[in-house]
């Protein structure tokens, strides 16, 4: 538990490293899938005074099971993804400003080019709005409810990114790091896709093949990329 804890806070000191987030609006969270324990970022903890130590386990009701502080207020969210996805070892949320610009215009990211398709197998979808009922009551819960809902029949992993309506993403991978990795991509694919609308208001997207080509080369029994 200490060496994933001291990797949840590498991957939150990451970050402000990447400038997906200003003062405290972020976190991440690592999992360990045999003991069913959550570590996340504490809430409300500035970064620069935060430290390994600092770190909140929590078990899979989202209580306290080590850590004097209270844990991040999206803890519910990072839970229900893990519960519903077994393939996530990493979840991370942030307010990065073109990712999030995209979700309070409650628009998916259309792929666009080949950036996109390296790491995305389509559009990044964006969730539907949650009722009063969902916010007044166990909001991030629903929150989190909204995501499982809108990745409904889709591999995760191939869509290792969502926005959260009016709100922000969210990302995750197979570790902390992966998850941050994927976060920095989807601002810089979110960047893109905005300049490139801009430019060409009827822009389409990227051919169907063209973007299984650049997702395959990446992913799956097939891929090439990289070194073995």
């Amino acid at each position: 538990m200490e060496q994933l804890k001291l990797q949840v806070y590498r991957a939150n000191m990451a970050l402000p490293a990447h400038g997906l987030v200003t003062y405290t609006w972020g976190n991440v969270s690592g999992i360990d899938r045999a003991s069913g324990l959550m570590v996340i970022k504490p809430s409300g903890v500035p970064y620069e005074r935060m430290r390994a130590e600092d770190m909140v386990v929590v078990n899979e009701r989202g209580e306290v099971v080590g850590g004097d502080l209270r844990p991040s207020s999206d803890t519910p969210t990072h839970l229900a993804l893990y519960r519903a996805f077994p393939q996530l070892g990493g979840v991370v949320h942030t307010h990065s400003t073109h990712a999030t610009a995209w979700a309070q215009a409650g628009e998916a990211i259309p792929a666009f080019g080949t950036t996109h398709a390296d790491y995305f197998s389509g559009d990044i979808p964006c969730t539907r709005a949650l009722t009063v009922d969902e916010v007044a009551q166990e909001y991030e819960l629903n929150t989190g409810r909204a995501i499982v809902e809108a990745l409904s029949g889709r591999e995760p992993l191939h869509i290792p990114g969502i926005l959260a309506y009016q709100h922000g993403p969210f990302n995750w991978g197979s570790s902390p790091d992966e998850a941050v990795h994927n976060a920095v991509v989807l601002e810089e694919v979110a960047k893109m896709a905005w300049i490139s609308r801009g430019i060409n208001p009827g822009l389409r997207r990227i051919d169907d093949h063209l973007l299984a080509k650049h997702f395959s080369r990446k992913h799956g029994a097939g891929a090439y990329y990289g070194q073995r």
